[in-house]
């Protein structure tokens, strides 16, 4: 049996998270991709588990070995999906990456077979409704959020499926066909 690894992106808001954290209880072949970070863990976070916790140092010897299918500087602190913990995960499973875009389109560079799923909202309204909804965002935030949509779903071309997210459990199980499909 063939394992996939799969980058689902989206817009923030369009249930991405969600349809990412469902099928990762639903599944036992299915895990997700743990991310390395230069950052300090926050309470309640496990090394291993919610990141690989390692120092810039060691970071940026594995950018130069080339460990990275993808990584990124945020606020001071680095971001990346190891390449090994995928190459030695999909021996046995299929991984699942919530990503941003940029982050996916390198991961797909480095890894051609990394299948893209783009999560999209019905409409602008129904993003904006969620958004609001969830009330974890000031109206900046959500504005700046809703800025970047627009580059988001320009880049929807370069990405293998497409799934609008206008009833949640049609979008999940839209994702697990395509992992059984891969």
């Amino acid at each position: 049996m063939k394992h996939v690894l799969m980058a689902v992106s989206g817009p923030s808001g369009v249930g991405k998270g969600t349809i990412v954290k469902t099928i990762l209880q639903r599944r036992e072949d299915v895990v997700e991709s743990v991310s390395c970070t230069t950052r300090e863990p926050r309470e309640g976070e496990v090394n291993g588990k919610h990141y690989f916790f390692i120092s810039k140092e060691e970071f940026l010897r594995r950018i130069d070995e080339n460990d990275f299918l993808e990584y990124d500087e945020h606020f001071g602190n680095y971001y990346g999906t190891p390449k090994s913990f995928v190459e030695e995960t999909l021996k046995t499973k299929s991984v699942i990456m919530e990503i941003d875009v940029v982050g996916a389109l390198n991961a797909k560079k480095f890894f051609p077979d990394c299948v893209l799923v783009m999560i999209l909202p019905p409409s602008l309204e129904e993003l904006k409704n969620r958004l609001v909804g969830r009330g974890t965002e000031g109206k900046d935030e959500i504005e700046n959020r809703l800025s970047r949509l627009e580059y988001e779903v320009s880049q929807k071309d370069k990405y293998d499926y497409l799934i609008v997210n206008d009833d949640l459990e049609t979008a999940i199980a839209d994702v697990c066909k395509i992992i059984d499909g891969e």
